[in-house]
């Protein structure tokens, strides 16, 4: 296709791009501001054009409100033209964001939410789960705990799809190698106080408390574990899904010895260390797996508006499937026909104070996951994209 034609295949001249993200709360670290950052990075690394038409970006805070996400996507979507929307937001959200794509025909990336559901019963044609899901989590963290002899459990768990999709494919986990589970108690998102949910796991006697949570709730609830001396009394904390930026908020001291899975590490090779020093040198603090996720992404989608020579949501996720994502943050990348990226995932541990180097200097990678063995096979899955 010519150069001409190419541009004349631009919906309104422009490429938009919609950023999804909790700035202010309780998961603002791990995606949020910075994960419009990661996105401006890799609109301004593409050359801030694509097939000769500039790429917009906006973004709002939707503050953890499914009918605020909504609200937002649907005036992006009928009123600003944006042709994809790419979220860092928690499960609830973005399962109600994968629906709107499907129904106004517009591509949507998930970076992070972590629920099962939208790979299977709320799978979409314009959707794609990119940097972890609740499957992986659960594969990772679960199996290595059952594997070191934690084998009965106790969970404080989010009320809300992701907790719940989270504690689920970890007890499948468990039960398959024969653990237990003792019990469960649900807290709101932005719990002020978990002494309660901490003395019931205490008194269950679980080898084990699972924290099927994320952000500021599994910082305070493992500030609480500390301080009612639950590790003291031998029982173990799992933190299902952390981040960087939950470590040093925690504090090492607080946090080090706990075992979890992540899909990217700022210091795992050259490559990521390149790209996380230019992310903190806007940023002040280096990128969470989320954050990584969100500028792959993106670039991912940007390369695939250059390939097939138009924004064509259709041409767009035809070419996003049938192309391999190799850069700082996948290798090997594949997106399924349910919308899964698979790729490799990490088994990680917290250091010790006295083994940190440097401020960030965090965890240590224990082994790798690789994707095939991360993440649900389709085979498994309810997808009604995929072909039986």
């Amino acid at each position: 296709m010519c150069a001409a034609g190419a541009q004349a295949q631009v919906t309104d001249n422009v490429v938009k791009i919609g950023v999804m993200v909790d700035k202010t709360g309780v998961y603002s670290a791990n995606g949020g501001p910075g994960g419009v950052t990661a996105v401006q990075m890799a609109i301004e690394d593409f050359g801030g054009k694509v097939l000769g038409k500039p790429i917009e970006m906006v973004s709002a805070d939707y503050q953890n409100k499914v009918d605020i996400a909504l609200a937002k996507a649907n005036e992006w979507v009928d009123r600003d033209e944006v042709d994809m929307i790419i979220e860092s937001t928690d499960s609830a959200s973005a399962i109600a964001l994968q629906k709107l794509g499907a129904q106004k025909k517009k591509i949507i990336l998930l970076a992070g939410s972590a629920t099962t559901a939208l790979t299977n019963k709320e799978c979409s044609p314009y959707g794609v789960h990119y940097v972890y899901d609740t499957y992986s989590l659960a594969t990772g963290t679960g199996r290595a705990i059952m594997e070191s002899g934690g084998d009965s459990w106790y969970f404080l768990t989010a009320d809300y799809a992701f907790g719940s999709s989270l504690e689920k494919d970890t007890t499948k986990v468990i039960n398959e190698m024969g653990g237990k589970v003792l019990g469960t108690i649900k807290h709101p998102l932005s719990a002020s106080d978990f002494s309660s949910f901490l003395l019931q796991a205490q008194s269950s006697k679980a080898k084990i408390i699972g924290f099927a949570n994320a952000g500021k709730d599994t910082q305070n609830a493992v500030r609480g574990a500390s301080e009612f001396g639950l590790t003291k009394s031998g029982q173990k904390l799992a933190t299902l899904l952390i981040f960087d930026t939950d470590l040093k908020g925690m504090g090492l001291p607080i946090a080090q010895g706990l075992l979890f899975t992540t899909g990217y590490y700022w210091d795992m090779n050259d490559e990521t260390r390149a790209w996380s020093k230019r992310f903190y040198a806007r940023h002040k603090a280096m990128p969470t797996m989320i954050q990584a996720g969100m500028y792959s992404a993106t670039t991912h989608y940007l390369k695939s508006i250059q390939a097939s020579g138009t924004d064509s949501p259709e041409a767009v996720m035809q070419k996003m499937k049938a192309t391999e994502i190799n850069d700082f943050f996948a290798k090997k990348g594949k997106i399924r026909e349910d919308g899964r990226m698979v790729h490799d995932m990490y088994l990680a541990e917290a250091k010790k104070p006295s083994e940190s180097k440097s401020d960030w200097d965090l965890m240590k990678i224990l082994k790798t996951i690789p994707g095939d063995k991360a993440y649900q096979p389709m085979s498994e899955g309810s997808c009604p994209l995929v072909k039986k």
